[in-house]
């Protein structure tokens, strides 16, 4: 039980100045002004010192961390969970890219199994599964040779239930409108994504469920004022959330500015597809899947220069955000909390810091910077 006192609340639909909150177990028991909310006998104090607290960040588009690839070795999941609350990072989902069937059947058994025993840190919600049902004209990193379509024997069992949270698709290949009906009614989020799908083909995939896409502007048609294709549909139809890598280089600034301003953090998911690269330094290499990356400063390619992924931490984009747009702490934690636990129908339950959820919160320092996480309860990270 932690009693956290002098803290400035900030979610995205309140500020408390003097705030405090109380965790009973892995649940927040009350959450308001500290004059209203007293510590019960046994809990262990935490004077905030007026830092930031803030609902714990979720990540949807996570391939890797710390040298670890999860697709090249889907049991490193837990490794890099462990090591997640430093950037106030509290639940994530592990992204694998395409790669074989038994290769996605072994990383689904890593999350299923649980955690490992005197595990600490953040908590995996289950697969996102960036292929293999890809177009192959937009592979981008991803191995060509393990593409395929999304028959119903390649979706066998896959639900929430089973490790697969969320699947990258692209919603014109063939399989793939009927695949998407069965994934979305066992509760799988699906999401549209490296796709040369025209605005039509869009359209019908968000008919047939698709409620997300997959790095805006990334691995799909450009948007053009006669054919609006995939980034033309995703920014004009509510029925989807649009992830956004937010590291100012897979989108330019300017740009992310200009789509925070058309569909607000309500409608905007912020990721950031990081590699294994995330935590080395420039120059270091690392896998992708089958492929060797190289690490710059700003972004990952592979060896022809073809950008492959980010190297940023989320908290790194959330500050990223507020430099782009100009906007307000608790609109830039709206893209990280509430709207992707809406995206995933968890709601409530994380990324919020209302009595009953998962007691998940990050204190942060005037300047944004991650001074603690507690996830699920438990302090698993102290600057």
């Amino acid at each position: 039980m932690f009693y956290i006192y002098n803290a400035n609340v900030v979610t995205p639909t309140k500020s408390i100045e003097k705030g405090a909150l109380l965790t009973d177990g892995d649940k927040i028991k009350a959450v308001g002004p500290a004059d209203s909310i007293s510590c019960p006998e046994g809990a262990t104090k935490i004077d905030a010192k007026g830092k930031y607290l803030v609902p714990g960040l979720i990540e949807m588009q996570l391939n890797g961390g710390f040298g670890n690839d999860f697709t090249a070795n889907p049991d490193t999941i837990w490794t890099v969970a462990g090591e997640l609350a430093q950037f106030g990072i509290t639940t994530f989902l592990p992204t694998v890219i395409t790669s074989t069937i038994a290769n996605t059947a072994k990383a689904r058994k890593v999350v299923t199994e649980g955690k490992p025993a005197g595990y600490k840190g953040c908590n995996p919600l289950g697969l996102h599964l960036e292929g293999p049902f890809l177009n192959p004209e937009k592979k981008g990193a991803h191995n060509e040779k393990y593409i395929c379509t999304a028959k119903p024997e390649n979706i066998e069992g896959w639900s929430p239930d089973t490790g697969v949270r969320l699947v990258t698709l692209a919603p014109e290949m063939p399989d793939a409108i009927p695949a998407i009906k069965t994934l979305s009614k066992r509760g799988v989020v699906v999401s549209a994504g490296h796709t040369q799908a025209n605005y039509e083909e869009s359209i019908a995939g968000f008919d047939a469920g698709i409620t997300y896409g997959t790095h805006l502007f990334n691995a799909m048609p450009a948007l053009h004022h006669r054919k609006p294709g995939l980034p033309g549909a995703l920014l004009y139809d509510e029925r989807v959330t649009v992830g956004i890598i937010v590291d100012g280089v897979h989108v330019h600034p300017s740009l992310i500015k200009v789509i925070w301003e058309a569909i607000g953090p309500k409608r905007m998911s912020s990721v950031t597809d990081s590699l294994a690269a995330m935590g080395l330094p420039p120059g270091s290499k690392c896998r992708l899947g089958d492929y060797d990356v190289i690490v710059t400063e700003k972004v990952c390619t592979l060896a022809d220069g073809t950008i492959s992924g980010a190297v940023i931490s989320l908290d790194r984009g959330l500050r990223n955000l507020i430099e782009f747009t100009g906007c307000s702490l608790g609109e830039a934690l709206e893209t990280m909390t509430t709207t992707p636990a809406r995206c995933l129908g968890l709601e409530g339950k994380i990324g919020s810091l209302e009595t009953g959820a998962q007691a998940d919160m990050v204190l942060l320092t005037k300047d944004y910077m991650v001074d603690s996480t507690i996830a699920g309860g438990e302090l698993v990270y102290k600057g």
